[in-house]
């Protein structure tokens, strides 16, 4: 199982996964560019061990995900996972998406992270890009920053999710419900401690019924809590030159009818009946 790291692995972290993106987005190869950033990584830190397994792992099977599954020592499952998921063809989920979401987890790591920030951030990253819940929660679950008060939560939001919306889940766990219910009740005491503070507490309950996203954006507006990337539209060469092939077909027509038209031979059978006149037979005489 992987273990919380020092800081400055987590910076040598988020370089690599920023490196990667941008190189890769450039045209050179994975293993190219993975070969290189080795040589550039703080040679103090395991980082430049992990990514000579990385770079043996991607030349041997052609995937990144295996390496990452094979260094739990280092990676947490949650960041396995990640990559995972950019291999699988029915997600759609860019590798340049992935990367930009570990780059942003690294350096929320590497400042000063709590529980309900790392939290909120991962199970942003599954809701927004649809990774689905059951195996992203148990990677969430199997995080060694989360103390045992919040993978009990983990587990209960993993049990709960689809049933009850993670609003009302926060808000039930926060001090903010806490301190209401003990006005009403003052020898009140909870079934289970709460994880939230009063302030993630009093946004939660504030966007109750509502999209889970917007709960999202308010924590990262009024508590400063990570920004998940948002996936881009799929850029689909295919599709856009169907579109302009359509495009092209429809201004033919018109063209040809503009140019039937000057000459007196527009031949209006071949536009169908209207709808209104469907109902009328055919003209035989």
């Amino acid at each position: 199982m992987s273990a919380v790291l020092d800081r400055e692995e987590y910076i040598e972290q988020a370089y690599l996964f920023r490196v990667l993106r941008e190189r890769m987005a450039e045209g050179l190869a994975m293993q190219e560019v993975l070969q290189q950033v080795s040589q550039e990584i703080l040679a103090t830190t395991r980082l430049p061990y992990a990514v000579q397994f990385l770079t043996a792992e991607v030349k041997h099977t052609g995937l990144l995900s295996s390496g990452f599954a094979r260094l739990p020592h280092y990676f947490t499952p949650f960041q396995a996972f990640v990559v995972r998921c950019t291999e699988d063809e029915k997600l759609r989920f860019a590798a340049e998406t992935a990367l930009l979401v570990l780059q942003r987890e690294a350096e929320y790591r590497a400042g000063n992270p709590t529980p309900s920030g790392l939290f909120v951030y991962q199970f942003e990253v599954l809701c927004r890009n649809r990774l689905g819940y059951a195996d992203g929660l148990t990677c969430m679950f199997d995080d060694p920053f989360y103390p045992p008060d919040w993978r009990a939560f983990v587990d209960m939001v993993r049990q709960q999710v689809g049933l009850v919306e993670i609003a009302e889940m926060i808000y039930l766990r926060s001090e903010q419900y806490l301190q209401e219910r003990r006005r009403q009740e003052p020898d009140y005491e909870p079934p289970l401690p709460p994880v939230f503070g009063a302030k993630e507490g009093k946004i939660a309950g504030a966007n109750r019924g509502k999209d889970p996203l917007f709960l999202f954006a308010a924590l990262q507006r009024q508590l400063n809590y990570p920004e998940v990337p948002r996936p881009k539209p799929r850029d689909d060469l295919s599709l856009k030159l169907q579109a302009i092939e359509t495009r092209l077909r429809e201004l033919d027509a018109r063209l040809k009818l503009v140019e039937g038209e000057l000459r007196g031979q527009v031949d209006l059978s071949q536009f169908g009946k209207p709808e209104l006149l469907s109902d009328l037979p055919d003209d035989e005489s």
